[in-house]
């Protein structure tokens, strides 16, 4: 539960670092909390580098949320680290 609840506070992290918006909740919508399609590539990105994965684009697009990806984030680490 804490590696889940470190990932998900690193995912937030990185939403604000790279975003500049200042308050998004781990379930909420982030395009709705202010973040832009232009800041998704950088996002993107930075979430990669960060964490040690490739994230499908259509999987990034779908993940609204800090929540889920977080959570598609450990999904795709356990899956390369097999």
């Amino acid at each position: 539960m804490s590696d889940h609840l470190d990932n998900l506070d690193a995912v937030l992290n990185t939403i604000r670092d790279v975003t500049g918006v200042s308050l998004v909740l781990p379930d909420q919508d982030f395009y709705e909390a202010g973040v832009t399609s232009v800041q998704s590539l950088p996002l993107l990105l930075e979430l990669e580098e960060r964490f040690q994965v490739t994230i499908p684009d259509d999987q990034f697009v779908a993940a609204r949320s800090a929540r889920r990806l977080s959570e598609m984030i450990q999904n795709i680490s356990k899956r390369e680290c097999a």
